[in-house]
This record gives C-alpha cells, structure tokens and sequence, in this order.
C-alpha cells in the first residue's frame, strides 16, 4: 500500500469567488493529487473523503461499506458529541443496508419506471404552463425559485403520493425547514415532527379512503402504517428539494453560460442531453456518507472497520480521468455515467422522474421568455450554505423584455 497520504484537516465547504457551480476548490485539489484522502472530522474522528470518479462507484457496490444511521456517528461539519445515533425510523430506507433496505425499495421500484414517468408528462406539462402563466402576470423582477422552480417538483410528487391539494404549501414550507440547512434546531425538530404527524393521518386516510396514487397502492402492500409513513417522508422530501434545486441552479448556469443557452434553444433536440449534464455539472447532491465494516483497502490505503467515508459526488463529477474538459458546462457532452443519482443499490428512486419534469420545465421556461435574464448583479445572487443538505440558489430574480 502507498505511504503518501494527502490529508485534510477539515471538509473544505467555501466555494471560490465567481465560481457559484464549482466545488471546494480545496476538495478539487485533493482529487488531483489523490482520488483518496485523509480526512479530520470536528469531534476528532479521523476518516476518508473519497474524491475520485472510479472509486466512488467501487465503494457504491461494496457492501463491506454500510449505510446504516446508527453506524453514522461522526459528522464532517458537525460535532456531534456524545450523542447516540439511533437506527433509521421504519421506511426511511436511504439510511438502511440490505436486508432491510430491499424490504421497502422493492414495492417502490416498480412504480417508479422510466415509462411510468414518462407517462406523466402530459401532467408536468400542464403544471410547468401553470406557473409559467403565474410568472409572467407577476412580472420581470419575480423570484424563479418560489415561482417556479419549487412549486412545480412540489406538485407533481404531491399528486404522485396523493397529497391533497390545500396542504401542499404546508408541505413545501415544513420540508424546506429541515432541508434548508438554515434553521434552527428547535425550528428545524418542530417542522419535522409536523411533517411526520401530517404523514401519520395521511397514510390513515389513504388507508380508508385509497385513491389514484402510489400511497394508496402502497397500502395494499404488508407496510404498516409507521413503515409508510418513513416511506413517504423520503418519496416526498427527496421528490421535491433535489428537483427544485437543480432546476433554479440550472437556469442560473444557463443564463451564465448563453453559448450553451443558445445552443439549447436551436437545437431542441439537446433537451435530453441537456438535463444530463446539467445534472452533472450541478450535483447538487454533493455527498453521501458511509461506513467500513471491516479492514478494507481503498486507493492503496487501508480503511479500518468503523471508519467513517466521505463519498464526494461533485468532484467525481469533475474527475478528468472520465470526463473531458470537466468544468466546462457543455449541453452536447456525450459522455454519460455521472453519479448525481448516487450508484448501486442506493441510486435515486426518483431519477426518471427528476429526468422528465427538467425535460419539460427549462425548455418551457426559455421558450416562453426567450430573453429572460438576472434581474440583479451577479454578486447579489445569494447561494445556500454548503452545510444544507442539498446545494443551490436561494432566490434568483429574473427579468425579460415585455
């Protein structure tokens, strides 16, 4: 095994000026001199942050790697104390190895097909010429992000699981609490205690009263109803704020790169293409976190059993041993593979669903103002903090000609 072993004394999280879509610049340089480094954790735990391509994937397949909650008991930006970490709740499965994993991903594979989810474009369609309409009557200066890019992933996975339409703005508002990474604690435990006691009565209501959604077809699973519930927490915060993000952070990638815009916009046929590099370029699922379960040798070094690893997917993203020009956003990019939906038997459930409404929703949006632009400087754009648990714009004010 190597001796060398770049280290760093804590996770680099401060973007460089100017460069909102880049990662640490600390963290790219860690790649470049080691896909593996050593890597300080606040409480003093002393693990790994993987920041190479290949080796991410390896560790995404290897199940001496463990995604279990309770085994998660360091944090790289928190100090986390003496505090135990229980298990994951029933249902919230992204948290769980196989055998239990399995137990919940399974009745959930099938409702979630590429063709099922293309099925639904008619839908997203009228959802995105919704809020389009609801933009233009506002007016150039409106936000993009709390008119269009929330609302519309808020929706469409609210009618996938049901949710009634009067309570989806108390959805939205409750996830973004304790998704945002801009809470308090007593603020962020009030919002998800609410948002698991909503929870609670739907999975009750879809059980007496089922209707056209994949809740009530999960009810007819063996799920009980606190398995649900879990079930439903994931489906309905990992449908909505991932989607959200990467639309507003797109546009504003796109407005900054207007070769790439223009290109888009003359061939339509980009669309597909499109949406994946972005999702590449943007990741704004930047990391997971696993755990060894025994010695395993990684990159030449030795990872001891209950050593915490750091899985960075937005260097890996950027790994030019498999992407060419990797920092240059580029909507005719080829090559495929990238690891904004994680990899193995964690990828993201909702990919194909992710996939569909960007399809659909950033064409919309530059057809509909083809001369939309910032309405503010650059430097006003305020970005969300790199502790939040997904990456991306807080707000972006746009403007066009009328």
């Amino acid at each position: 095994m190597s001796e060398a072993v770049h280290t760093l004394a804590a996770m680099p999280t401060a973007r460089r000026a100017g460069c909102p879509f880049d990662p640490p610049a600390e963290l790219l340089e860690a790649r470049e001199h080691s896909p593996i480094s050593r890597l300080r954790f606040p409480d003093g735990h002393e693990g790994w942050v993987v920041t190479g391509y290949d080796l991410i994937r390896s560790v995404l397949v290897d199940t001496r790697f463990s995604s279990r909650k309770e085994l998660m008991r360091h944090h790289p930006l928190i100090d986390y104390g003496d505090i135990e970490v229980p298990p994951a709740p029933p249902g919230e499965f992204l948290l769980m190895d196989d055998p239990r994993h399995s137990r919940y991903r399974k009745p959930l594979a099938g409702r979630f097909t590429a063709r099922r989810m293309r099925l639904l474009a008619e839908r997203i369609e009228e959802i995105t010429t919704q809020h389009l309409d609801a933009l233009e009557q506002a007016g150039p200066g409106s936000d993009l992000v709390a008119a269009f890019a929330k609302p519309i992933p808020a929706m469409v996975i609210c009618e996938l699981l049901g949710v009634p339409y009067e309570d989806r703005g108390r959805f939205q508002s409750q996830v973004e609490s304790f998704l945002s990474g801009e809470t308090d604690d007593e603020t962020l435990i009030a919002a998800y205690v609410a948002t698991q006691e909503y929870l609670a009565e739907l999975v009750a209501a879809k059980r007496a009263n089922p209707t056209d959604d994949i809740l009530s077809e999960l009810t007819e699973t063996d799920l009980d109803d606190e398995e649900l519930r879990g079930v439903a927490l994931i489906l309905l915060a990992a449908g909505f704020d991932t989607t959200a993000n990467t639309l507003a952070l797109g546009t504003y990638a796109l407005l900054r790169n207007p070769e790439q815009l223009a290109a888009l916009r003359a061939e339509p046929e980009l669309a597909d293409t499109a949406v994946e590099e972005l999702l590449r370029f943007l990741t704004v699922a930047r990391s997971s976190q696993r755990v060894a379960l025994e010695d395993v040798e990684l990159g030449g070094q030795l990872i001891e059993a209950g050593t915490m690893v750091i899985l960075s997917y937005n260097t890996a993203n950027r790994d030019p041993e498999r992407f060419s020009d990797p920092h240059r956003l580029d909507v005719r990019r080829q090559e495929g593979g990238h690891l904004a939906f994680g990899h193995g038997i964690h990828l993201c459930l909702g990919a194909q669903l992710a996939r569909v409404e960007m399809r659909i929703a950033l064409p919309a949006l530059f057809d509909r103002f083809p001369t939309l632009r910032l309405a503010v400087p650059e430097e006003e754009i305020v970005l969300r903090p790199e502790f939040a648990d997904i990456y991306g714009v807080k707000s972006l004010p746009v403007a066009w000609d009328v």
